[in-house]
Order: C-alpha cells, then sequence, then structure tokens
C-alpha cells in the first residue's frame, strides 16, 4: 500500500535544487532539499539535481556523505539529472571521473560542448535544457530507454532508478513528463 503523500527529496549540496519544488508538488508529492543523513531517512526517494558533478563529489567527501548516500541509492528510487546523471553511471568518460555505478551506462560529460552549444530541445513533446549535457555513449540491455535527441538515449530507466540528460525543472509549465514519471516509479517502490 502506498502513503497517502510521497517525501521526495532534492540532494542540496551544489547544484539547480529548488527549481523542483513546483513540479514535485504539481505531480503530487511533498519537496523536501536534502543534505544530512538524518533528512535522508524523511525521504521516499531522491533526485540527484544538475550541477557540477566534480563539485558535487568533493562535497560529498567533506561532509562524510558518501556512505549515508550508498545506503539511499540501496534502498530508495533515484533520479540523476545532468549533473546527477554523470554520478549514477556505471562508467564515466572525457575526463574519466569516480560514480556511483547505479544505472548500467557510460557517460561522456559534457558530450555536446561547451557552455556554448547549451541548447533547449522538445523532449516527450515538452521543452527542457541541455546545459554543458552529457551525452549517454553505451547502455546496458536492461536499461528502458524512455526518450532520445539527436540520436543519443537522453531519458534512461532501469528499475528504480532514472536518468535525464538534461534539465527539465527549468521550464515553468508544472510538472514536467519527467517528475511526474518519478513520483509514479517511487509509488511503484513505496
Amino acid at each position: 500500500m502506498t502513503k497517502e503523500k510521497l517525501n521526495i527529496g532534492v540532494l542540496a549540496l551544489q547544484g539547480c535544487v529548488d527549481r523542483h519544488r513546483p513540479h514535485i508538488i504539481a505531480a503530487g508529492a511533498s519537496f523536501c532539499a536534502v543534505k544530512t543523513p538524518e533528512k535522508f531517512q524523511e525521504i521516499d526517494a531522491l533526485i540527484i539535481p544538475g550541477g557540477e558533478s566534480t563539485t558535487m563529489l568533493k562535497l560529498i567527501d567533506t561532509f562524510g556523505l558518501e556512505e549515508d548516500l550508498k545506503k539511499v541509492f540501496a534502498e530508495k528510487p533515484v533520479w540523476g539529472i545532468c549533473a546527477g546523471s554523470i554520478l549514477m553511471a556505471d562508467k564515466v568518460i572525457n575526463p574519466i571521473q569516480k560514480s556511483f555505478h547505479m544505472m548500467p551506462v557510460t557517460m561522456e560529460r559534457n558530450g555536446y560542448g561547451r557552455q556554448l552549444e547549451s541548447h533547449n530541445a522538445v523532449v516527450d513533446g515538452f521543452e527542457v535544457s541541455f546545459i554543458r549535457a552529457p551525452v549517454v555513449k553505451a547502455v546496458n540491455d536492461n536499461v528502458e530507454i524512455l526518450a532520445s535527441h539527436d540520436g543519443a538515449p537522453v531519458w534512461l530507466r532501469s528499475g528504480r532508478y532514472m536518468v535525464t540528460t538534461f534539465h527539465p525543472e527549468l521550464t515553468l509549465e508544472y510538472p514536467s513528463p519527467m517528475h511526474q514519471a518519478f513520483v509514479h516509479l517511487t509509488q511503484e517502490f513505496s
């Protein structure tokens, strides 16, 4: 039996956090910015937002959150957005960096190029932003590709994990189809 109102946490160490609030609320869940092990216990699912993946890794290390996050990753649905998708990938290239090996995909950092190559596009009928976005270079057979852009998968799911290489939270139309899908995914595992 699912809870009446799910509590979706957004990892609030660095990156785009508060822009998820109206999307999560419009999708019928509660929003919670999280950055402490105590807050991790209060959420039903976690969004790792877009931002800068190496900075996030440094802050996870600085605040000693790696083991607590690994517990969340092992027990709860997780959605990685842009930098968050890099942290969830099994393998990261250009350059190689540490990740949490949650999604069986290979991600190329800044795959579309530098900041000047950032752009908006329509994915699943919804305008999203690709900001120094990664590109999925390889996908395991058990990963479901939910949408593609320019011939590359950009929205994927594997079990209770979901990644998008773009930012859906920057659009002012609430909720995004991606936020709705993540709330539904969380309901499946609650």
